[in-house]
């Protein structure tokens, strides 16, 4: 056997064994360190408080009005007087899609007011799906009396923020749409979402973050990775995301882009190390840490899937920059993949994300 031989042989065992280690890791749910809302007194009593808005009862606060597609309302749970669950029947997904709305303080006084729109998108295999940035994180109390109407969507335990290609034969489930044109468009018709947006991820969401950011230029002012794939591409990342899905239960992980060597142009085409040049303009912010355990957890601890998300993501700086391309960054050492440092991410990354919302 040659030596090149030899060597594809032993990459192709690496890569299989790489797989089978990512489908078996245990999923982040440890919540942040200031999850706690601070009791009923706290500033986003309203928020989450148990009594319901007085205008559920009278009908209003939502016109119905659907999507160009169809897709429209089919349950609405309010969850505090300004925080509410969406169910919306869904073209895309063939199914209902979930979506958490934060609306702003003043939403209900201010009928006519657009508001800007900060889309906060989760990780893979998440049981608590769109829930999860309000149960990890003190979201819910660190925008309370912020003008910003915070939105929250399934993407299901493994969506990647993408249409499923399916071998050809259909494109459900395509979360793209589904974000960005029914839920988008159902927000903008019935709960006076803006058009000034940005979007800010964790771990895939984070991928998701600057996939939507480059396939959608025009859409969002500023994208956040926090933790991210950001180069699906990059050497044993595909085993990376094939041992997500399969972890999920996609065995045949080719149903979301193809093989990732035959239909390599269209895995290029998802990836957001190949299309930097899209997200010229767009302000962007990519944080991660070593994976070592860090300030923010609880003992000594080591995790896999951090610093695999920090390679990606200084190869990803790395070309954002040899473009010209500029890019704020926290690459900040000990850290491990889970929530706390999430949180901490989205405090530091507020102002960039949000400094031309409000202009």
């Amino acid at each position: 056997m040659s030596i090149r031989r030899t060597l594809r042989v032993a990459g192709r065992a690496l890569a299989l064994s790489l797989v089978l280690v990512i489908s078996q890791l245990p999923v982040a749910t440890a919540p942040g360190v200031a999850a706690d809302s601070g009791g009923d007194n706290g500033p986003d009593t309203e928020l989450f408080s148990a009594g319901l808005p007085s205008w559920v009862h009278d009908g209003s606060g939502a016109r119905g009005e659907p999507a160009d597609n169809g897709a429209r309302v089919v349950s609405r749970n309010w969850v505090g007087q300004r925080a509410l669950d969406l169910g919306i029947r869904s073209p895309s997904l063939a199914d209902v899609g979930m979506v958490r709305v934060l609306l702003p303080p003043g939403w209900r006084a201010q009928p006519s007011k657009e508001w800007p729109v900060l889309y906060l998108l989760h990780g893979c295999c998440e049981p608590a799906d769109y829930r999860s940035w309000t149960e990890f994180t003190d979201v819910r109390r660190f925008v309370a009396d912020k003008p910003v109407m915070v939105v929250m969507p399934s993407d299901g335990s493994a969506g990647m923020y993408s249409q499923w290609r399916n071998f050809g034969m259909a494109t459900v489930p395509d979360w793209e749409t589904f974000h960005l044109t029914e839920v988008r468009q159902i927000l903008e018709r019935n709960y006076n979402a803006g058009t000034r947006r940005a979007v800010a991820g964790v771990s895939i969401g984070g991928f998701g973050a600057m996939h939507y950011a480059f396939r959608r230029p025009d859409m969002f002012r500023a994208a956040a990775s926090y933790s991210g794939m950001l180069h699906t591409t990059g050497p044993f990342v595909p085993e990376i995301v094939k041992g997500i899905l399969i972890r999920e239960g996609y065995y045949d992980w080719r149903a979301l882009w193809g093989d990732d060597r035959a239909n390599r142009e269209l895995w290029r085409a998802h990836n957001p190390y190949n299309n930097v040049g899209a997200l010229r303009g767009t302000d962007l912010y990519v944080s991660g840490g070593n994976g070592i355990g860090g300030p923010l957890d609880p003992k000594p601890k080591f995790d896999a899937l951090e610093p695999a998300a920090l390679y990606t993501s200084k190869l990803f700086v790395r070309k954002l920059r040899t473009n010209g391309i500029s890019v704020t960054t926290d690459f900040y050492g000990r850290g491990t993949h889970s929530w706390p440092y999430w949180e901490r991410a989205l405090h530091r990354s507020w102002p960039m994300l949000t400094a031309d919302l409000y202009r």
